[in-house]
């Protein structure tokens, strides 16, 4: 099994569960005994100054949105570029983080690479290969601008690229347009 550690899952028509419609799911990490990540394109109508007011995590000015991780419960995580302050590197530039102490530094700064999740996305050994087999995710490498890109556009950008990679693969394209009118 290829671990998937630092791929974006993409929700396909395939997949019924309506806790994953349309996401785009960050895998934080990929081994034979499961899987964690966390929804990217989720925000709920919570900002982390609203949030850090709530666990008492001490004066905090950042608007961002808090993100829905999924529906497992857990500690607070975010996904971020600071590496001082990462606990896991997911990719080169893109970090992961659950401690207290690096989440109250994290949200002391109000830059646009940070995403705070309430909740996250877990799978037991063997159960994401089962769906990945089963065609309810599709996969891509992530970056960190898909990862901080809007989350209103992200499922069909990254959709987009997908297709447009199979496309190329399959009909051995070299270079596909961006606007097809051109051709």
């Amino acid at each position: 099994m290829a671990s998937l550690s630092g791929h974006l899952l993409v929700a396909s028509q395939n997949l019924l569960d309506p806790n994953f419609v349309r996401s785009v799911v960050l895998l934080v990490q990929h081994t034979e005994e499961g899987a964690l990540g966390v929804v990217v394109n989720r925000p709920i109508s919570k900002s982390v100054q609203d949030l850090w007011r709530e666990v008492g995590g001490g004066p905090c000015t950042n608007t961002q949105p808090v993100y829905l991780g999924g529906p497992v419960p857990g500690p607070l995580m975010a996904v971020h570029g600071e590496g001082s302050l990462g606990e896991v590197q997911i990719i080169p530039g893109l970090f992961f983080s659950a401690s207290k102490q690096n989440l109250d530094a994290l949200v002391a700064r109000s830059d646009g690479n940070l995403k705070i999740f309430i909740g996250h996305s877990g799978w037991g050994a063997g159960q994401l290969e089962q769906e990945l087999e089963q065609g309810a995710w599709l996969t891509a490498p992530s970056t960190p601008e898909l990862v901080f890109y809007d989350s209103s556009e992200l499922w069909i950008t990254v959709s987009r690229l997908i297709g447009r990679e199979m496309m190329q693969s399959m009909l051995h394209i070299k270079n596909i347009p961006d606007d097809p009118t051109v051709n």
